[in-house]
């Protein structure tokens, strides 16, 4: 009976002989990895990173067996850190879940407790997951924006991927703080979605993906990046002078084909973000911005829900930008 009961669902990652293989799986708690905290996953979510770790598309898992998952949000059942007691809601982004350690697609979860982010108070779980990874850098991108000096008044900002997770939270987090927000998108047919999100233009991806000049026409004063590569060189030779762009994905490929010219002549910034690793205090505060300045209900209409069955189908779907906006997990 004991082992029943330390027995759960999970989506488990492994790899023989011929391959890699992702399966619904019945996984021992005993074999969860070491951690000062254990707790019940309630909800977790789909990002591009998912799709890439439970197709195998690229080598995102390094440790097997793994569970996938870079997102959880639950309630903590054990604790010996001095901040989490029984009964705490929290929320887990990155620090290599998914890929090194252990991840949220499963009904449990053991970490260190300095991993762990409260969950704000007028934030549910489920709205936790449904912003996720892809809406908590959305918002650090934002911090980093402000941080370089970016204003509304210094012209639109261009949000690449605008249909995707990271871009959509971008878009509703931009327009509500008063940019004018220019979304790029290869769905022509989502004009009508991102413009409910509060885009005031939508271009097409065609726009950014041509030939990249060292120096292009002037069109926006800021810009945040989820795909990289060319759509990246382009947004920079077109960002106007003092301008910066935040780069926090490479949907479209890692390389950079672009000069020194954006930089030295128009004095434009690069600026990178990362989300796995980002420290605790800044973690925190793109939390607590995320609680006053992405409006809920917009968040609620770019949110579908799946269940923990469901995931490996949708990890293929996102990969084929074939899911627009955010995916949360109901697990258990």
């Amino acid at each position: 009976m004991g082992a029943c009961v330390a027995r759960f669902r999970a989506i488990v990652i492994n790899k023989g002989e011929g391959g890699q293989s992702t399966t619904l799986s019945d996984f021992d708690e005993n074999d969860l990895m070491e951690g000062d905290v254990t707790f019940r996953v309630e909800w977790s979510a789909v990002n591009y990173k998912d799709g890439l770790a439970v197709t195998g598309k690229a080598p995102v898992v390094r440790r097997f067996p793994m569970i996938g998952g870079i997102d959880a949000a639950g309630t903590v059942e054990t604790s010996n850190h001095p901040e989490w007691k029984a009964g705490d809601k929290v929320i887990l982004n990155g620090w290599g879940c998914g890929e090194t350690h252990l991840g949220g697609y499963g009904e449990k979860m053991r970490c260190k407790g300095d991993w762990l982010v409260p969950l704000p108070e007028t934030i549910t779980a489920r709205e936790a997951m449904a912003i996720g990874t892809a809406g908590y850098t959305a918002m650090l991108a934002v911090l980093a924006l402000e941080s370089y000096g970016i204003t509304p008044d210094q012209g639109p900002v261009v949000v690449t991927g605008a249909s995707g997770g990271v871009g959509s939270v971008a878009v509703a987090i931009l327009a509500k703080l008063g940019h004018e927000v220019i979304a790029s998108t290869g769905r022509p047919q989502e004009e009508g979605y991102l413009k409910e999100l509060g885009a005031a233009q939508v271009i097409a991806r065609q726009e950014l993906t041509g030939p990249v000049r060292p120096l292009g026409k002037e069109r926006w004063g800021a810009g945040i990046d989820s795909v990289g590569s060319t759509t990246l060189a382009n947004v920079l030779s077109m960002t106007r002078y003092g301008g910066g762009v935040a780069a926090c994905g490479l949907a479209g490929g890692m390389d950079l084909p672009t000069s020194v010219a954006p930089f030295i002549l128009r004095g434009i910034g690069l600026l990178g973000v990362d989300s796995v690793m980002c420290p605790q205090h800044l973690r925190r505060k793109a939390w607590r911005r995320l609680e006053s300045d992405l409006d809920r209900r917009k968040l609620a209409k770019m949110t579908d829900e799946i269940g923990l069955a469901d995931v490996i189908d949708a990890g293929r779907r996102i990969l084929e930008g074939a899911v627009r906006g955010r995916l949360v997990v109901r697990i258990g």
